[in-house]
């Protein structure tokens, strides 16, 4: 529409102009005429037909100037509407691309999309899903390939195809590699909280809790998790990393370790237990009792009185008598009671341990508690009563065995 008003429009006002110059010259009289004259050639008209001429000229000269710019910028348009074809197929391959991937078509989706790349006015996308279909087909090398081409094409978007490839690596399996792409990233750009939140997901799978813990003020810092997220992550890593100590038996590395933990952690019962233990096994139960019972008066927990029972103090009685403090307000606590008992034995009180092992167990009987108090007994020559608790205690161990196996 828009070309035929360019060409109509202007044969339309010639029209009119001509028939303007024509009406206007008849009027006279004598409307003159008009000589033209080229070396020994003339030519003589009128002046109407010399007007008329003259606008029809200049309707012929313009049509022709137009056609010529329209046979000059020919090439181009064909270049630019093969472009068009070739840009609107690449979408829609994308789009088609895109369903594809969605519908696990991969190998087909993978083909269309790498297909129609090159005329692409987002190829990034179309390597980036490219890679992920090749992923999920368990194509790795191809993946590889396709990322790289990403980052060959679009050097400004290293960032968002490493976060790509980091993502692709973590759903393989591929931990190793997943790190080492994350830390690049997290060297580039430090604060990026996706980068900080994948780094998380890769700690944790490869047990690098040293590495979990150096992150965590960063997750704190950016708000990448919640803040309660973030303190039993610390936990968690603190756990772990005593337990590491404790399978390596380093323990100046255990105290060590132990000094750094903030009190809130140390709180917290299962932290305490695996470093008490560790120093009571090492033999160090005796540097480590005052901590030990500080411990159990702030944070009660029946692990944390077995370890305690189980110190070779310096001072037994002492540590007799720290123990029987807490039998105010836990009177009929079975493992304090027997701990009790135990610890009354080795400050040679009798009476209080056979006392203590007998309200042990009238509160739960358990295995332990029968075989103190029965070697107690033997020990006082009271052998009958004795191989009563032995065979109570027996008869307990056995039920527990049965009770395990049925179910």
């Amino acid at each position: 529409m828009k070309k035929l008003f360019y060409f109509l429009g202007p044969l339309l006002a010639t029209i009119l102009v001509a028939f303007f110059v024509y009406s206007s010259l008849q009027e006279f009289d004598n409307p003159g005429y008009a000589l033209i004259g080229i070396g020994h050639w003339s030519l003589e008209t009128s002046l109407v037909v010399f007007a008329v001429g003259q606008v029809v000229a200049f309707y012929l000269f313009y049509v022709l100037f137009r056609f010529l710019g329209y046979l000059i910028r020919l090439p181009k348009q064909l270049k630019n509407r093969g472009k068009n074809i070739k840009f609107n197929r690449s979408q829609e391959a994308l789009i088609a691309g895109l369903v594809d991937s969605a519908e696990g078509n991969w190998e087909r989706a993978e083909n269309t999309l790498i297909k129609h790349v090159s005329h692409s006015g987002a190829p990034l996308i179309h390597y980036l899903t490219a890679a992920k279909a090749a992923q999920s087909r368990g194509a790795f090398d191809k993946r590889d390939e396709y990322l790289r081409k990403a980052s060959d094409h679009s050097p400004d978007s290293n960032v968002l195809i490493g976060l790509t490839q980091a993502e692709l690596n973590l759903s393989g399996n591929q931990f190793e590699q997943a790190l080492e792409t994350l830390t690049k990233l997290h060297s580039i750009d430090p604060t990026h909280a996706t980068v900080l939140k994948l780094l998380h997901q890769t700690y944790q799978h490869l047990g690098d809790w040293q590495g979990m813990r150096t992150l965590l003020p960063s997750l704190h810092t950016h708000k990448v998790l919640m803040e309660a997220e973030i303190k039993a992550l610390e936990i968690e890593a603190v756990s772990q990393l005593l337990k590491q100590s404790v399978e390596k038996g380093e323990l100046e590395e255990i105290q060590s370790l132990w000094l750094e933990i903030p009190e809130y952690i140390k709180a917290k019962a299962g932290v305490a237990v695996i470093y008490f233990a560790a120093m009571i096994n090492a033999g160090l139960g005796a540097l480590v009792e005052e901590d030990l019972a500080n411990t159990i008066s702030t944070v009660w927990d029946e692990t944390l009185v077995v370890l305690y029972g189980s110190i070779q103090s310096n001072n037994v009685d002492n540590q007799f008598e720290v123990a029987e403090k807490w039998a105010y307000f836990h009177p009929e606590n079975a493992v304090l009671l027997a701990v009790l008992g135990k610890l009354a034995i080795q400050s040679g009180d009798t009476f209080k341990a056979e006392s203590y092992l007998a309200k042990s167990i009238a509160a739960e009987p358990t295995v332990h508690a029968y075989q103190l108090l029965g070697d107690l007994l033997f020990a006082q020559d009271d052998k009958d009563n004795a191989i009563t608790c032995y065979k109570k205690g027996v008869e307990l161990a056995s039920s527990a065995v049965i009770n395990q196996i049925n179910s």
